[in-house]
């Protein structure tokens, strides 16, 4: 049966008041060595850390159900291996540490591979296990931290809706709050997925007339032969199927905003009548010679390229320049990856609320996956990709495994960049490629690139604190003064 060792009591107690400390981390040790075990549980004795023991596969199982630790000690030479699959599969954010195997690279290498995150050899080095541990526990104080400010920051960094906290999206905020009180049109202009209805929607929310109607026409939806009906609307008789009189969008969006949504599928005919409105405040029903007056503001939207369109003849260059009084250009996904933390923790939460599931964030190995993809579909692409992911895993967290497999296989990127980068981001974005290159095995990253594991987590550990800093200041610039 297993037994536990507790470490310190979690609470102290300060001016009077008791401070609740962060849960200890749970500790499992896997062995049928009772004397392994008792100088393991002596040499841990930290309050930050809860010694649990099994001494069967069964009882290490059940066991790991229903405690999920952190860090499993799992002790190869008397115990099977394969354990260590049920394990990594069962909870892929739990980190396995074999200890007792063989001394051979091939056998350390293969326990990298099947998802342990370290392998000592036997004579067991206590030393350096105790070291190692100290590392994950540092490790995960860390990422709790990080996980905090994330979640801080996804709140403080939400903006009508929209998630951003990279330059580009907080220069889009401040023009939108420029923008919104005082625009009669709008062009909102950007990649398919890029969000441009978000932000249709964030300028009617500052403008005048938020409490208002807010009408969104998608212009490569409509019939052509019906699309001047849909818009302005048609009168009884004015053509086969006009049964009776109808309102069009104008007309109902009165007072308040309409979003055309690709705009540049218009027909020129449209265009005409549309620059009508935008320009005498009148609608025309198809089939009647009545004009009616109307107040409404126009937001159109487009991923292709009006100007180009409008030099060639194909969009009206007179409308063109009434719609672009005020032009919104959106940012790719890939130009603002500064952002995607925010926005797998937004996603990952909203997922994990519609599917009632307790998905809690995604592993360092899957995160990595998701950095080096292009987004091609933009912040769309993401949201679909974390909701399948939450759909597909089994565990509280998202792994890599998890991820949809062309997201996966795809290869980085290969344009080059741009930018002169300071030695020390060179060699960081090189250690993450290694890293994405072995799938996120750091032994393995380590031997490529010719640095012991501790360098290597040291490394890490200092681009962790360096992108937290970052996140701290960032927190701090938006705070209120």
């Amino acid at each position: 049966m297993h037994r536990q060792k507790h470490g310190k009591a979690n609470s102290t107690v300060d001016s009077g008041q008791a401070h609740l400390r962060f849960a200890p981390t749970i500790v499992l040790v896997v062995t049928q060595n009772m004397a392994l075990e008792m100088v393991i549980a002596s040499q841990l004795s930290d309050d930050r850390i809860v010694i649990e023991s099994a001494n069967t596969e069964s009882e290490a199982l059940e066991h790991f159900m229903a405690a999920h630790p952190r860090i499993v000690l799992l002790d190869i030479s008397t115990l099977g291996a394969t354990l260590l699959e049920t394990l990594v599969n069962f909870d892929p954010a739990t980190e396995v540490i074999l200890i007792n195997g063989t001394n051979s690279v091939d056998s350390a290498v293969s326990a990298i591979q099947q998802g342990a995150c370290d392998y000592f050899p036997s004579p067991l080095d206590i030393g350096k296990l105790c070291l190692r541990l100290s590392g994950l526990l540092a490790e995960a104080e860390t990422r709790r931290k990080t996980y905090e400010l994330d979640t801080e920051l996804t709140d403080a960094y939400q903006f009508e809706g929209i998630i951003g906290r990279s330059p580009l999206m907080l220069e889009l905020f401040s023009k939108l709050r420029r923008v919104g009180p005082h625009f009669k049109t709008a062009l909102v202009t950007g990649e398919t997925g890029t969000g441009k209805e978000l932000v249709a929607r964030a300028l009617h929310n500052l403008s005048p007339v938020s409490s208002r109607p807010f009408v969104v026409a998608n212009c490569s939806a409509l019939v052509p032969t019906l699309i001047e009906s849909e818009l302005f609307g048609h009168v009884r008789g004015s053509f086969t199927g006009a049964i009776g009189d109808k309102i069009g969008v104008f007309e109902y969006a009165s007072g308040g905003t309409v979003l055309l949504d690709e705009i540049g599928e218009l027909s020129l005919q449209a265009q005409a009548k549309l620059l009508r409105v935008i320009q005498n405040h009148e609608v025309q029903r198809v089939g009647s010679p009545v004009l009616k007056r109307i107040d409404v503001r126009i937001i159109a939207a487009t991923n292709r390229d009006i100007s180009h369109l409008a030099a060639e003849g194909e969009f009206r260059q007179d409308l063109y320049y009434r719609l672009g009084m005020v032009e919104i250009k959106l940012p790719r996904l890939a130009d603002r990856k500064e952002d995607l933390p925010l926005l797998q923790r937004h996603f990952v939460s909203m997922f994990s609320h519609d599917y009632n599931k307790p998905v809690t964030g995604i592993t360092r190995r899957a995160q990595i996956c998701l950095a080096r993809y292009s987004w091609p579909g933009n912040v769309r692409e993401l949201q679909n990709a974390i909701g399948n992911a939450c759909m597909m895993t089994s565990n509280s967290v998202i792994d890599v495994l998890d991820v949809p497999e062309h997201i996966r296989n795809a290869r980085p990127g290969s344009a080059p960049d741009s930018r002169l980068l300071s030695f020390e981001e060179s060699q960081n974005r090189h250690l993450l490629h290694v890293l994405q290159v072995v799938g996120g095995n750091k032994a393995r990253a380590a031997e490529v690139l010719g640095i012991s594991r501790t360098t290597l987590y040291e490394m890490l550990a200092r681009m962790d604190s360096e992108e937290t800093s970052r996140k701290t200041l960032a927190m701090a610039a938006a705070a209120p003064k």
